[in-house]
């Protein structure tokens, strides 16, 4: 494995062929760990990825599976462990976003972002949290999302969900930390994403002036705090949600 502060580590990121995920995957391979790519269906994407931490020298393989799925979930941390007999990091980054007016949101969206933003979260922790307990030691880190702490219009269900990771991550810090595991939660605010890349002009003009720092978030604001809580600046810090948002919501 290359050299780093993560050296010798094996981290898994969920959602990690686009977007955020990408930059969280890419930031930790350059600090040696070995990532495991995981993504549900664009091969292409997340191919790209793996040939850009391959072609840098740092390590990393894929992993195809649907972090709603707990048959998928139990059966991908088990090969993960078969090979490389642990798994120091877990970042819960898979998330997807349906908006619409509650008073015309089909329930099915309600099952779908739920499925996927904290049903995920849930089969994925519990399947790395079992290995990491064996070990006495380990790193989960949630992304949740401003809009789960402050709300947004058209986005009730995607806040909730959110928001549920936020309690999830302060539940599960206390139950893991006798076991010398922290789990902390990333709470982006609006980053330069593909999924933000659509939005209006008027919205990216309004989310702009409400943003002290003046700028959106770029991935690697977000990845550089993932990989501090995984790296050793983060073996003290437990059951915290860490804002990126430039002072969108303070």
């Amino acid at each position: 494995m290359a050299a780093g502060p993560l050296a010798d580590k094996v981290a898994l990121v969920t959602g990690g062929s686009r977007g955020i995920g990408r930059g969280i995957v890419l930031s930790l391979a350059g600090l040696g760990a070995r990532v495991v790519i995981n993504y549900r269906a664009n091969r292409e994407a997340a191919q790209e990825v793996l040939d850009q931490v391959l072609g840098g020298n740092g390590c990393a393989e894929l992993s195809r599976f649907d972090v709603a799925r707990q048959e998928q979930v139990e059966e991908a941390f088990k090969k993960v462990v078969d090979q490389h007999e642990k798994v120091d990091i877990l970042v819960n980054n898979a998330g997807i976003a349906v908006d619409g007016l509650l008073m015309r949101q089909p329930a099915s969206d309600w099952d779908k972002i739920i499925d996927v933003n904290l049903r995920g979260v849930f089969h994925c922790t519990k399947s790395a949290s079992r290995r990491m307990i064996r070990q006495r030691s380990g790193r989960i880190i949630n992304l949740t999302s401003v809009a789960g702490q402050m709300g947004n219009v058209g986005q009730s269900v995607y806040a909730a969900s959110k928001a549920g990771i936020v309690g999830f991550t302060k539940s599960m810090a206390r139950e893991l930390a006798p076991r010398g595991i922290t789990v902390n939660a990333v709470a982006p605010g609006f980053i330069e994403t593909e999924m933000t890349a659509s939005l209006d002009a008027d919205t990216r003009s309004k989310y702009l002036g409400a943003i002290p720092l003046g700028r959106f978030g770029s991935c690697g604001d977000v990845a550089g705090t993932v990989a501090f809580l995984a790296g050793p600046g983060g073996q003290y810090i437990t059951g915290q949600t860490i804002a990126v948002n430039g002072g969108l919501y303070m």
